[in-house]
């Protein structure tokens, strides 16, 4: 089976970072492309996915259909918020930073240090974020590394 990598975290749809990952992400498993590992949805509560739809006020089900059925992710993202005002930008300054940051110097941490044990990269000081340990894994390097 040959697998395809969604996009990165820091593609951004509307100024909004992750929803077009998470989009990618319901497109690449519907056709069969998406490995097995990626945590998709609600598979576990403290995932980005399930995050951002907590974040946000989205029903992923009903995302991962209306997905299904067609459209660009501005599209999408307009329809998340069909029946209530788009995001400020302070509202989307919030959401990229926690976003972005996620993981660094926070209780994410421990994550990210087990993560990086795991696969061999505990002396990466570039890697400080789960965006990061998403690039690194998916063969980009990390953003700000120096």
């Amino acid at each position: 089976m040959s697998y395809q990598l969604p996009v990165s975290d820091y593609e951004e749809t509307s100024g909004i970072v992750f929803f077009a990952r998470m989009v990618d992400k319901i497109r690449l498993h519907a056709a069969g492309k998406l490995a097995p590992d990626y945590l998709r949805g609600f598979m576990d509560l403290t995932c980005l996915d399930a995050r951002f739809c907590r974040f946000w006020e989205v029903d992923y089900d009903l995302l991962e259909a209306r997905t299904l059925e067609g459209g660009t992710n501005e599209e999408l993202l307009a329809w998340c918020f069909r029946d209530r005002k788009f995001p400020n930008d302070e509202q989307i300054l919030v959401w990229n930073s926690f976003l972005i940051k996620r993981g660094w110097r926070d209780n994410g941490s421990p994550g990210i240090i087990e993560a990086k044990a795991a696969n061999g990269w505990q002396d990466r000081n570039d890697i400080q974020t789960y965006v990061d340990l998403h690039d690194m894994d998916e063969g980009r390097q990390p953003r700000f590394s120096s």
